[in-house]
Order: C-alpha cells, then sequence, then structure tokens
C-alpha cells in the first residue's frame, strides 16, 4: 500500500445531463432526464434536479416520467458526450501517463507516476487544480477523489458529488469505511447485500468485525476473502493505463416485439455489418460469433460459434449470425438482439469459400435487378417493402441504445448511436438511419428529429428539438452562450431547416461568441414562421 493519497479519481457530475444544460440555457437549474424515450427506455443520466423526485440511472423511462412528468426528457446525443470526455482526458493524460478510463465520464490517475504529487499536500492542491481546468475548458464540473487506493478514491468521489474534493488521509481509512453500508464496496450488489443482512451484516465495520472465515463461509473462498480484504481498506491494484478488449458487439432492443422471422434475419444481418464496423475501427478481427436474442417472455438466449482463424469480413460473420439464429426459436416475438465477436487477433485468416460465396451472391443479385428493369417489373416494389419492414422495425424513437450502465439487461432504446453494454460497445439507430434501411440520404418528408438534438435553420440561426410529432418539429433557438431563447414550430419538411454538429459549451475566443451572439439575435428579430398552439407531441416537457 501507498503511503501518500496519490490515486486520483474523477467522476464527473450527472455527465449527460450537465452536457445538456449547459448546452441549452432554459435547461439550467430545471429537470433534466437524458435517455431511450421509447417505451422500453430506460434513463442514462438525471439531473440533480430530477434526482430530487427520485429519478435515476437505469430507472424504466416510463417511471421516470411519472415521478418527473414535468421534467425535460432528451435523446442521448453520445458524439457530443464524447467530445467532452476528450477533452477531459487530455487533462488527465497532462498529470500522468497511468490514466484509466472506466467510462466516457470516469478515470482514475496515478499522480505518482507522473512525478505531480509525492504527499497529501501536493495531491489536493493537483485535485483542485484538475476540477479548476475542467471547468475552464468544459464549463462543466466533476468531483475528485484522492486516496491511497482505486477503491478508497473511488468511495471518496462518491462523497464529494457534487462538485467537490474528498482527500482520504493514510491511516484513517477504517475509521471512515466503518459506519458506511456494506453496498459501497465494490462487488456487493443486491443479491450479497441481502445475504449479508440476513447474516447481521449491514455495515462495513460489521463485515470486519466477522472476520475472514465467517466470510467465506457465507459468501466462499474468493468474495469472502477478497470482501474481507476490502473491509479491511486492503486493495492493491494498480492503475491500467490500457486494458485489452475483450469483445465488440452491437445490441437493439425493439419498441415493438419482432415476430416475423424475415425481419428477424434483416436485423441480425444488419447488427452482424454494424458490428464488423465496429470491430475493423478498432483494428480488430475475431474468431468466435456471438448471437443474443431476448424473447418476448425475458428469456435470453446465446448462441455462438467459433471459426477455423480470426477474420473482419462482413460476409464471413453474417453468415455465421444466419446459422447462429437457426437454432433459435423466434415464434413468440423478440424484443432484442445482438451480435458480438470475442476471440480477437490483430491479423485476419481470410476465408477464401465465403469471398468466393459472397461474390457470386452479388453478381447473381446484379443479374436478377438487369433482368427485372428490363421486363419493368416490380423489382423497385421489392425493395421497396424491404425498406418499409426495415423501418417499421425501427419505428418509434428508434431501435436502441446499449448500455451497461443498466445492469446489463436491458439496451436503452431510442434514437441516436449507443455506448457499450460491459466493455464492448452496443447501439442502435433510428429509422431511416445509419444501416436502419430506407435511404442514405432520407427525403425531407422521411427525416425525423430527435428531442434534444442539434438543428441550424437558414433564417434562426442554430438551436435544438424541443418535440415533434404529428408533421410538426419545435425548435427552441439558443445556443451555450446565449440567454434562455424563443420557441417556433416548422413543418418536418422544412427545407431551410437541417440536422447540425453541435456546438462547443465553452467559447474558444471572442470571434466564436460574436457568432453565437449574432446567431441568437437573429432567431430573436425574425418573425413570421412561430406557430402559437401547434406543438406537435414535445418530448420536453414541461420545459418553458
Amino acid at each position: 500500500m501507498r503511503t501518500a493519497p496519490t490515486i486520483l479519481h474523477l467522476d464527473m457530475d450527472a455527465f449527460y445531463a450537465s452536457a445538456e444544460q449547459a448546452a441549452k440555457p432554459s435547461l439550467r437549474g430545471k429537470a433534466v432526464v437524458v435517455g431511450g424515450l421509447g417505451p422500453r427506455g430506460v434513463v442514462a443520466t438525471a439531473s440533480y434536479e430530477a434526482r430530487r423526485f427520485g429519478v435515476h440511472s437505469a430507472m424504466p423511462m416510463g417511471q421516470a416520467r411519472r415521478l418527473a412528468p414535468n421534467a425535460a426528457y432528451l435523446v442521448p446525443r453520445f458524439s457530443f458526450y464524447r467530445q467532452i470526455s476528450d477533452q477531459v482526458m487530455r487533462l488527465l493524460r497532462e498529470l500522468s501517463p497511468l490514466v484509466e478510463p472506466l467510462s466516457l465520464d470516469e478515470a482514475f490517475v496515478d499522480l505518482e507516476a507522473g512525478g505531480v504529487a509525492a504527499d497529501e499536500a501536493a495531491a489536493r492542491a493537483v485535485g483542485e487544480r484538475l476540477r479548476a481546468d475542467i471547468l475552464r475548458v468544459t464549463g462543466l464540473s466533476g468531483s475528485v477523489g484522492l486516496a491511497v487506493s482505486k477503491m478508497l478514491a473511488k468511495i471518496a468521489s462518491e462523497q464529494a458529488k457534487p462538485d467537490g474534493l474528498l482527500l482520504i488521509s493514510p491511516g484513517t481509512e477504517r475509521e471512515l469505511l466503518a459506519p458506511m453500508t456494506v453496498r459501497t464496496l465494490p462487488g456487493v450488489g443486491p443479491a450479497t447485500g441481502d445475504h449479508l443482512r440476513r447474516a447481521g451484516i449491514t455495515t462495513v465495520g460489521e463485515l470486519a468485525e466477522a472476520g475472514e472465515d465467517e466470510l467465506v463461509r457465507l459468501l466462499g473462498k474468493a468474495h469472502g476473502g477478497s470482501l474481507y480484504a476490502m473491509a479491511l481498506a486492503r486493495d492493491e491494484r494498480p492503475v491500467v493505463a490500457e486494458r485489452d478488449t475483450k469483445s465488440v458487439s452491437v445490441e437493439d432492443t425493439y419498441d415493438v416485439d419482432i415476430h416475423d422471422r424475415v425481419r428477424v434475419r434483416m436485423e441480425v444481418a444488419r447488427l452482424a455489418d454494424r458490428c464488423v464496423q465496429r470491430l475493423r475501427d478498432a483494428g480488430h478481427s475475431g474468431r468466435t460469433i456471438v448471437l443474443k436474442v431476448r424473447r418476448f417472455d425475458f428469456s435470453t438466449l446465446t448462441r455462438s460459434e467459433t471459426l477455423r482463424g480470426p477474420t473482419d469480413d462482413p460476409g464471413v460473420v453474417r453468415e455465421a449470425a444466419a446459422r447462429l439464429l437457426e437454432s433459435v426459436d423466434t415464434t413468440g416475438g423478440v424484443r432484442l438482439l445482438g451480435v458480438g465477436v470475442s476471440g480477437l487477433a490483430d491479423y485476419t485468416q481470410e476465408d477464401l469459400f465465403a469471398q468466393a460465396q459472397a461474390q457470386a451472391d452479388a453478381e447473381a443479385e446484379a443479374e436478377a435487378g438487369a433482368g427485372v428493369g428490363v421486363a419493368g417489373t416490380g423489382a423497385e416494389g421489392v425493395a421497396g417493402a424491404e425498406a418499409g419492414v426495415r423501418a417499421d422495425v425501427g419505428a418509434g424513437d428508434g431501435a436502441g441504445l446499449g448500455t451497461g450502465q443498466a445492469g446489463g439487461g436491458e439496451a436503452l432504446d431510442g434514437d441516436g448511436r449507443g455506448e457499450a453494454a460491459g466493455g464492448g460497445e452496443a447501439g442502435g439507430e433510428a429509422a431511416g438511419g445509419d444501416g436502419a434501411g430506407g435511404a442514405e440520404f432520407p427525403s425531407l418528408a422521411e427525416r425525423r428529429w430527435s428531442a434534444g438534438h442539434d438543428v441550424r435553420h437558414a433564417v434562426h440561426g442554430a438551436g435544438w428539438v424541443q418535440g415533434s410529432g404529428l408533421g410538426r418539429v419545435t425548435v427552441r433557438f439558443e445556443t451555450p452562450g446565449s440567454a434562455p431563447g424563443r420557441v417556433r414550430t416548422f413543418r418536418t419538411d422544412d427545407p431551410e431547416l437541417e440536422a447540425s454538429d453541435p456546438l462547443p459549451l465553452v467559447a474558444s475566443g471572442h470571434a466564436d461568441g460574436g457568432q453565437a451572439a449574432a446567431e441568437v439575435g437573429a432567431a430573436e428579430d425574425a418573425v413570421g414562421t412561430w406557430e402559437p398552439g401547434v406543438a406537435g407531441t414535445p418530448e420536453v416537457s414541461g420545459a418553458p
């Protein structure tokens, strides 16, 4: 164990919700809930204002709406959050080469390895400076914990929330831990907590008093022994800068169960292509193809097939996933599908037979298409039917956003791309999005406007979608540096309205600030497009 509190744990405060509040002045100080907005969506993050109503992460979105009906409900913008995360991680890497990211908003840092802190006073100074730098660069707050071990540093950052710093002085660890509930320790979930409670153990102090032998008898050698060590504030785990990726996967949860076997096959093929794309982006290949199916009754089936060698060929993965699907009964309906690749490697062993078959299939499709075109028959109708099937699968706010924070269970179903479940990446796209069917560039009438996402109007400038429905989209025109903006409603096919990239939360210079001010001024001065009383079905309930 170290003698100085030089392990730092940073946890951004209500990260997704805080980022949305910083980007949208009208939502500051108000209850904001970020997550999947469909009937099977779950909460990804709730602002501290929303938490006062009992809303918390991993809660079903329907329950959250009942607890906080006037909160603003927004679809996640993961690319935006990742940009902010990159800024924060750069600040951490300036402190030490040993930075261990746990998620977009959380990381451990070994200050001793960076030579920036060797004692308690220096560590505290580094922590305070880091918090100030994060606020200056991103406009957001983060909580910092400092201790001699990773476990204690994480506990300290939790105790410091929101927007605080807590340093646990060496020698005071057991005194601090003793009154805390056993659920404070990593690895103690509801089941283990209940088991210990029935044995009369509810606090960390009681856990230490019980002794190692009693805990081994109750929980087994490995779990009981590790919990006893943690109760004594022992944790020798080092900060690890890089972790080996074990698998890459994607999964979608559907608003409505899929019963049609053809649709299920199409979704599995689409998921396989997305999985391979992520596999290639990570520079990997893999040998084992995994199919995950959650049926209508919540039973989850997993099937896998190991190839002769690693591959990153989409045709090979699609065929393997299709074979695995044939062994699964989906007649009762499917609520979730996932495709993954494990047994990763940094090279590929080409499957020449699969490539030859894929080329032959492509040539056959081309010949069939040409023949049908000459005969003037319904090839376009078939293609349109397939696109319609895909769009129907994605009906609602979207196909799904995978999340590991929800206990590895349901994926968030919403619009946009999702983040990984349990170490791999998972995600979903809305109908008409990337690979979800429909044209690569949807027509104006087909465009979907997700609540909270950024838009730009040719006349009014930058804003964000407050809600959409009944052929209308409601937009609030404001920017991170402006006052709360005005709300205007347009037709969903308005040619002057288009999706846009998020604006930075903190202007890089006076020029950026001037541009933002000009956009807000244009939005306030323009007239003739606001339609009072025609707000569609806004997802942002209760927003002013």
